[in-house]
C-alpha cells in the first residue's frame, strides 16, 4: 500500500483507536471511584500514561510494514501529510490528530528540531481560538427563595451508583457556601450554575466542573465530591481563581475526565482561569503531547518575536546534576543532564532519567513539578549568552550536537520556572519566609504520604509559586518511601566515636535518618525553630516507618487538594 490516501486514513483510524483506549481507560474511573478502589486507579493512571507511545509504536510497525523502503520517502510523506489534513478537517480535536501524525513522522525521520516539509507546523497561531463549538455542559437557574432545591437538583442530575449520605444536606451546604463566597456580589448573588456534562476524576475526588453567574459577572465553581467510610457527600466548593488554578496545577496528576472532545473544553476552562497557559491545560486533561506540542508552540513564538533576547543560566544555586538556563522574559526552565557528576552524586545518566520517569508516572499530590522531556530541540547559537553556551559546552557536551549555526539538543526537561525557595526566603520579611517554611515542610509531608522521598531536601531544589505554594522540581535523588531505611541516628559510645568526622557505623545505600535533616536544610534558626515546631514528625524515625508501613500495605493517606478552611462541616 503505496497511496497517500489510504496510509493517511490507517494514522487517523490508529489514532481513534488510541482515542478510544484513552477513553476506556478513562471510563473506569467512575467506577474506582464508587468502590473505593484507589489502588487500581493509581494503576489506570500509569496505564494511561503509557498508552500514547505504545499505540505510536504499533502504528509505526505497521506503516514500515506496509511501506517498506518507501516509510523514509519524503515526497510521499508530503503527501501523506496533505490527505491526513483533509481527512481531518472537520474535527474539533484536529489539532490532537496532528500531533498523533507529527510524533509518527518525527520517528521514522528522528527529526531534529521542527521539518516544515512533512510536519504541520504552526508557531504564528493559536488553533483553538477557532474552536466555536460549545462544550456540553448543564445549566440551572438557582431559585431565590429555594436555592437548596436547585442544588439537589443538580447533585441529583450527576448520579452514582452509590447514594449521597445526606444528599439535601450536601445541597444546603452548597448553596450557603456560595451566598458565603459571593456575599460581596450584593444581595441574592448566585443566579446561575453551568457545569460541564463530563465529570473530573482524580486520586479520591470527582469534581463537577463549572462556573456560577450572578447578574453581571461569574466566577468558577467546582464542586468536589468524596466517597469515604462516611459515604457520597460533597467536600468542598471552590469559586476562587486561584483556588481552582491550583486543582488544575502543573504541580498535580492529570484528571480522568471522559472527555467526548478535548479542544472545545478547554476553551470554556480557559474563560475560568484565563491566566492559565493552554499547554497546561491540554496536559492536566491527560493530553501530555498535545500540551508539550502546544508549550512548544507558544515558547518559540514567543522566542522569536523576542530576537534580540539570550538565553542564560537560570537564578539560583548551580545544580550537580542539571545545567539548567531560561530565557528571562518567558516562565520555562530547560533542564540539561551534566556529562559528569560530582563524587556526592551517586547516581548515573540513566538513574536521572529514570527517576523523571518515575515522577511522571506518580501522583504529584500537588507538589512534584511537571517535568516534560524534548528530544531533538534546535537552537541558534547566537541565542546563547556568552557564559551559558561555555557552561554547556563544558559540562553538557555529550548532549549537544552543532550544526551549522545552530545547536542540537539530544534531551532536555522543561518545567515552568518557578522562584527557588532559597532565594525566596532571603528576599521576604519574616512573616512570609516563616509561612514558605511552614508549606516548605508540608510539601515533604504531602509527597511522603504519596510515597515520594525527594532525597536532596535542601531549599534550592524547591520552588515558589506565585500563588505561594512550595513545590519539589529536583528528582535526581527521588527515592520510594518504601524502597528506603530510615534509621535512628546511633549514639556515640566513647569520646573517639563521639569526636569522628565521618560516621563509625556503617551505612547502607537506601539508609536515612531523620534527626540529622535539619543540620541538612541549611535554615537560618529561626526557621528551622519554626519548622520543628509545627513539622517536627519530619525529624522522627518512627513516624517515617509507620508511614512506610501503611505504604507498604497499599493503605495511601488522603491528601486534599486544597486546604481545611475550604472543607465544607
Amino acid at each position: 500500500m503505496h497511496d497517500a490516501s489510504a496510509v493517511a486514513s490507517l494514522i487517523a483510524e490508529a489514532f481513534a483507536d488510541y482515542h478510544a483506549q484513552f477513553a476506556a481507560i478513562t471510563q473506569r474511573a467512575r467506577r474506582r471511584f464508587e468502590q473505593r478502589h484507589w489502588s487500581a486507579a493509581r494503576a489506570d493512571a500509569v496505564e494511561r500514561i503509557a498508552l500514547y507511545d505504545a499505540c505510536i509504536n504499533e502504528c509505526r510497525l505497521r506503516l514500515q510494514a506496509v511501506l517498506g523502503q518507501r516509510a523514509f520517502d519524503r515526497t510521499l510523506w508530503q503527501a501523506i501529510r496533505d490527505h491526513y489534513a483533509a481527512l481531518i478537517e472537520g474535527q474539533i480535536d484536529r489539532e490532537l490528530y496532528k500531533t498523533f501524525y507529527n510524533t509518527l513522522s518525527r520517528r521514522f525521520f528522528q527529526t531534529r528540531g521542527v521539518d516544515a516539509q512533512i510536519e504541520f507546523v504552526a508557531l504564528d497561531i493559536a488553533p483553538t481560538d477557532a474552536i466555536t463549538h460549545p462544550v456540553a455542559r448543564h445549566s440551572y437557574a438557582v431559585s431565590l427563595k429555594r436555592p437548596t432545591d436547585t442544588f439537589q437538583r443538580v447533585l441529583g442530575d450527576y448520579a452514582f451508583d452509590v447514594p449521597y449520605a445526606h444528599l439535601t444536606r450536601c445541597a444546603a451546604a452548597v448553596a450557603v457556601r456560595l451566598q458565603d463566597e459571593l456575599a460581596d456580589w450584593g444581595q441574592d448573588p448566585v443566579r446561575a450554575i453551568e457545569l460541564l456534562d463530563t465529570v473530573f476524576y482524580r486520586e479520591r475526588r470527582a469534581y463537577l466542573v463549572g462556573r456560577v453567574l450572578g447578574e453581571s459577572r461569574f466566577a468558577p465553581c467546582v464542586i468536589a465530591l468524596v466517597n469515604d467510610e462516611a459515604g457520597l457527600r460533597v467536600d468542598a466548593v471552590l469559586t476562587r481563581r486561584a483556588e481552582v488554578a491550583q486543582l488544575f496545577g502543573i504541580s498535580r496528576s492529570y484528571f480522568q475526565a471522559d472527555l467526548p472532545t478535548v479542544g472545545d473544553a478547554v476553551v470554556f476552562l480557559r474563560t475560568l482561569l484565563p491566566h492559565k497557559p493552554i499547554d497546561e491545560l491540554y496536559t492536566v486533561l491527560g493530553r501530555a503531547k498535545q500540551g508539550k506540542t502546544e508549550r512548544f508552540r507558544t515558547f518559540f513564538r514567543h522566542f522569536n518575536e523576542c530576537a534580540h533576547e539570550q538565553l542564560v543560566q537560570a537564578e539560583g544555586t548551580p545544580g550537580l546534576v542539571m545545567a539548567v538556563f531560561t530565557l528571562p522574559s518567558y516562565p520555562l526552565v530547560f533542564k540539561l543532564i551534566r556529562d559528569r557528576f560530582a563524587e556526592s552524586k551517586q547516581v548515573t545518566r540513566k538513574d536521572v532519567q529514570d527517576r523523571y520517569a518515575l515522577v511522571f508516572s506518580r501522583d504529584r499530590a500537588g507538589r512534584l513539578l511537571d517535568a516534560q522531556p524534548y528530544r531533538s530541540l534546535r537552537f541558534p547559537v547566537a541565542r546563547f549568552a556568552p557564559a551559558l553556551l561555555a557552561e554547556l559546552r563544558d559540562t553538557c557536551a555529550g548532549s549537544l550536537e552543532f550544526e551549522g549555526e545552530d545547536v542540537i539538543i539530544a534531551l532536555c526537561y522543561v518545567q515552568r520556572r518557578l522562584r527557588p525557595l532559597n532565594l525566596y526566603l532571603r528576599e521576604q520579611p519574616a512573616e512570609a519566609a516563616r509561612a514558605a517554611v511552614l508549606e516548605y515542610g508540608q510539601a515533604i509531608v504531602d509527597m511522603a504520604r504519596n510515597n515520594i522521598f525527594p532525597g536532596d531536601m535542601l531549599p534550592k531544589n524547591f520552588g515558589v509559586s506565585r500563588h505561594g505554594r512550595v513545590v519539589f522540581y529536583d528528582y535526581d535523588e527521588v527515592r520510594l518511601i518504601t524502597d528506603c531505611s530510615f534509621r535512628d541516628w546511633p549514639r556515640a559510645q566513647n569520646f573517639e566515636e563521639q569526636m569522628a568526622d565521618e560516621p563509625w557505623f556503617q551505612v547502607w545505600p537506601g539508609d536515612v535518618f531523620p534527626e540529622r535533616f535539619a543540620q541538612f536544610m541549611g535554615l537560618p534558626p529561626a526557621l528551622a525553630q519554626a519548622l520543628q515546631a509545627v513539622h517536627g514528625q519530619l525529624f522522627e524515625p518512627g513516624w517515617w516507618r509507620a508511614l512506610q508501613a501503611e505504604l507498604a500495605q497499599g493503605r495511601y493517606p488522603d491528601t486534599p487538594p486544597y486546604p481545611p478552611g475550604l472543607r465544607l462541616a
